[in-house]
């Protein structure tokens, strides 16, 4: 076999993979079911808190991440290669044992004084939030630091030697730059964000109403061996991240032509 089809074929493997678990969904699929679950105020609630709370932990992953990804890519400081490590914790730990470190750090005393005297976190909507934070952080500084690295760094210091400060030409030249970069990195935090589940229970819980998120929602009707009702929830967070990914591609398309 030749390069071109063994690489191909590797690639169909991939669609037929993910595309054949999609599909299974059908076998259990109910028109009825789907929607029951739409109209459905619990789900209706569990659909705007998710999309609220992925909101909300990708513009807050990207305010943190932007300048430190800057430093990682243009940079060469003290520590720089551990925080370049510890960006992969994200990867190499499980999503419930960060959540799990999150509630274990909120009953030492520290935590225990943010809960009493600034946020409460455990079993909230900011819980929510800080757990798809802490989640979508590093994979937020690993893609924006690779799109950094893209921007010649002469162009920036032919923007200093014409009288610009750093700041400015950080903001002029190189964040333009790497538009598509920061465009990109937000939609895949958010997506990742949306279908978050392991830390979000552990911190927030599984509160109807008030901590269920989709991911959570999901597991619920699962646990009650409502598999239609499970396959309907499943039909609905795919559709959100599909159609925000091929809105991601449609517009990163447009500025590319731009």
């Amino acid at each position: 076999m030749s390069l071109r089809r063994w690489t191909i074929a590797a690639a169909a493997a991939v669609l037929l993979l993910y595309g054949g678990l999609i599909l299974s969904l059908a076998w259990f699929f109910e028109g009825a079911a789907l929607r029951d679950a739409v109209q459905s105020e619990r789900t209706l609630h569990a659909v705007r808190l998710s999309l609220v709370a992925a909101t909300l932990a990708a513009t807050l992953a990207l305010l943190l991440a932007v300048p430190a990804a800057y430093a990682l890519s243009r940079y060469r400081f003290r520590g720089r290669e551990l925080v370049d490590t510890v960006l992969e914790f994200p990867i190499i730990v499980s999503p419930a044992a960060l959540g799990a470190m999150l509630l274990i750090f909120f009953n030492n005393p520290l935590g225990e004084w943010i809960e009493d005297n600034a946020v409460q976190f455990v079993f909230s909507f900011a819980g929510i939030v800080l757990a798809q934070f802490v989640t979508v952080l590093g994979v937020a500084v690993r893609l924006l630091k690779t799109s950094f690295d893209e921007v010649p760094v002469e162009l920036e210091t032919v923007a200093r030697t014409l009288g610009a400060t750093p700041r400015h030409a950080w903001l002029t030249v190189t964040l333009p730059l790497a538009k598509r970069g920061l465009i990109a990195a937000f939609i895949l935090a958010w997506a990742k964000a949306l279908g978050e589940f392991g830390a979000t229970i552990m911190v927030a819980g599984t509160m109807a109403l008030r901590t269920e998120t989709l991911p959570v929602a999901i597991y619920l009707r699962l646990a009650s061996a409502d598999i239609e009702g499970t396959v309907a929830l499943i039909l609905v967070l795919v559709s959100i991240g599909l159609v925000a990914l091929y809105a991601t591609r449609r517009l990163l398309g447009r500025t590319l032509r731009a």
